[in-house]
């Protein structure tokens, strides 16, 4: 049954959901703008940055280090990944982009499946987060809200990387220009490197911020990805704030219309997408420089 009270708490749920897919989307816009390159395998990172903020927080019992050490894990998983195996797909064509990032996606999910077994493993959330929040209009979970806080201030570190600072407006150049921005004299491929770390990280540290919400399994990163480049095409490719935009979009679409009928909200999400591709192929707020 539809009220007023359950309206406002899926208003909630949808603008937490939203944030998490902004974020996990602002690293694979990044990496794609940047870099050019179609990663299949970021809900492989963010399924590995809870894994490894699990096997942190299971020896240390301290939150604050697993969501530290779930993030620079993934972070180094990106950055051996870009040196080893992305950086000699960066002038081929995307075809084969997909099916290798798509390939190492599987090799990741079934190392994880091969060494903590099918089973989903729980993050639980720092004590003074456990409970429910009385806001006065509505009770909710208290850690969700803290979830809230937490992906707006990564949200609002990645901005300021981007916006704010020397590598912030290479990457933004390279999203417009790769090739000027090598003509200057820039390493663009340890521009690359960085990038795709930090790509990576973003949802790595999504993985593990949202493990006390939604238990870890090997397969957590499929659904995540698929709603990921829904918001990535929504908002724009290459697009920081159309990412945040296209996020916010899709967690609302999400959890409004599974509200009326759970059956019909990821069909109202690809009607969306559909629609914008239709109105406005580059997305929202989509970059120029990435078609």
């Amino acid at each position: 049954m539809i009220n007023w009270a359950n309206f406002i708490s899926q208003l909630f749920n949808g603008l937490v959901l939203g944030a998490l897919l902004a974020l996990i989307s602002s690293g694979l816009t990044i990496i794609y703008g940047t870099l050019g390159v179609l990663n299949l395998a970021h809900g492989a990172m963010f399924m590995l940055g809870g894994y490894a903020g699990w096997v942190a927080f299971t020896y240390t019992g301290s939150f604050v280090v697993a969501v530290i050490a779930g993030s620079l894990f993934v972070a180094l998983v990106g950055i051996v990944m870009e040196r080893l195996i992305i950086r000699h797909f960066y002038n081929r064509p995307h075809e084969d982009q997909l099916l290798v990032t798509f390939g190492l996606g599987i090799v990741f999910v079934e190392l994880v499946r091969f060494g903590f077994g099918s089973l989903s493993k729980s993050v639980p959330p720092p004590a003074p987060l456990v409970g429910i929040t009385d806001l006065g209009f509505m009770v909710y979970p208290t850690y969700r809200l803290a979830l809230l806080g937490i992906i707006s201030v990564a949200l609002l570190a990645l901005y300021l990387l981007l916006y704010r600072t020397r590598l912030g407006m290479i990457v933004r150049a390279g999203i417009e220009d790769s090739v000027m921005v090598d003509s200057l004299g820039i390493n663009v491929y340890k521009i690359f490197m960085v990038v795709f770390g930090i790509g990576a990280m973003a949802a790595g540290f999504a993985g593990i911020v949202n493990a006390p919400v939604v238990s870890i399994a090997p397969d957590v990163g499929e659904a995540i990805l698929v709603q990921t480049f829904v918001v990535v095409v929504i908002g724009g490719v290459g697009s920081f704030p159309g990412a945040v935009l296209g996020g916010l979009i899709a967690g609302e679409l999400i959890s409004l219309t599974s509200m009326v009928n759970p059956a019909y909200s990821y069909v109202m999400l690809f009607v969306v997408m559909t629609l914008v591709l239709v109105f406005r192929p580059r997305g929202l707020l989509g970059a120029v420089g990435r078609e």
